[in-house]
């Protein structure tokens, strides 16, 4: 496979709003619900082509998950939006019992989300939020790893029926190149290794192809896999990727409770067990700073992902 590269930065939240105008126009049953947050969250783009079909909640955002749940009984495909830790967190009751039970056609794209959302600090910095939705049933999960890779994860989840949950961030970020198609709940192989296989997803595939890069001077052949669907994740690779690998690196801008490590971890335990390792916020808040020096200091960074494989392989 040709070795992928970083170009263009974007902000996938960007790619989001465009994306639902583009449906928008096609699609006169697409409707976008929003809590407050529009301007963040770009969902201002599809209002301003469309107001008759834009929602503004407020800050009320079960009310919105509530409506978004009617609104889809009655044949809408709806996008309902705001930022992460309120979509999840705030939200959990209603996505939970009135959108995944019945299993609606509710497409839920939240932005804003980690420790990169940045000097909003703790309370809006969702590190939980993929665990909370991973547990429930018939709930589908996205952590696209760029722009381009948002927008085929929203058109992927408006031509799906049922739930969706689409996690996007603030901050813009590298575009990958070359990268394989996106297809859902399969991921695939940035980057050919031999010695170390890490595992990444959302904005931390750039860290880890970074990392990867310092691994490979020092001699250590790292592979880069990007798991951009958490949920259904994709089975078959991690079991090749355990059956080729003694030892697995797991990356991710979440708690290391119930994210990708766990989902990884769930199929790994039960195929062909190996060592396995953590690049994540280890059952920590977050907190107030620029988005850089919190994937610093937390332990995301590139340089912190080199530091620790180069252990976990001598281990």
């Amino acid at each position: 496979m040709k070795e992928q590269v970083m170009s263009e930065k974007l902000y996938a939240r960007d790619v989001y709003g465009k994306t639902l105008v583009e449906l928008g126009k096609l699609d006169p049953n697409v409707v976008v619900l929003d809590a407050d947050l529009s301007g963040s969250t770009r969902t201002s783009f599809f209002a301003k082509e469309f107001p008759e079909r834009f929602f503004n909640f407020g800050v009320a955002e079960q009310g919105m998950m509530a409506t978004a749940g009617g609104l889809a009984s009655s044949g809408k495909i709806v996008f309902a939006s705001t930022f992460a830790m309120f979509a999840t967190a705030r939200a959990l009751d209603q996505v939970r019992n009135t959108i995944c039970y019945n299993k609606l056609n509710v497409k839920i794209v939240a932005t804003h989300s980690g420790v990169t959302v940045g000097e909003d600090g703790a309370s809006h910095q969702a590190l939980e939020d993929i665990s909370f939705f991973r547990s429930i049933p018939n709930m589908r999960i996205i952590v696209p790893c760029d722009g381009p890779e948002a927008r085929s994860a929203i058109l992927t989840a408006h031509k799906e029926e049922g739930p969706f949950y689409i996690r996007l961030g603030r901050s813009k970020i590298p575009t990958l190149e070359s990268k394989k198609e996106f297809s859902l709940g399969k991921g695939y192989i940035v980057k050919e290794g031999s010695d170390l296989v890490i595992i990444a997803c959302g904005i931390l595939v750039n860290e880890a192809m970074q990392a990867a890069k310092t691994l490979d001077e020092k001699g250590i052949s790292t592979a880069v896999v990007n798991i951009h669907t958490i949920k259904p994740i994709d089975v078959q690779l991690i079991e090749d990727l355990s059956k080729r690998f003694s030892k697995i690196l797991v990356c991710e801008e979440h708690q290391k409770i119930g994210g990708l490590f766990s989902a990884v971890a769930e199929v790994v335990v039960g195929s062909n067990p190996v060592l396995m390792e953590s690049i994540s916020v280890n059952d920590k808040f977050g907190q107030s700073g620029p988005p850089g020096e919190l994937i610093d200091f937390y332990g995301l960074s590139a340089n912190s992902i080199a530091e620790k494989a180069a252990k976990f392989i001598r281990q």
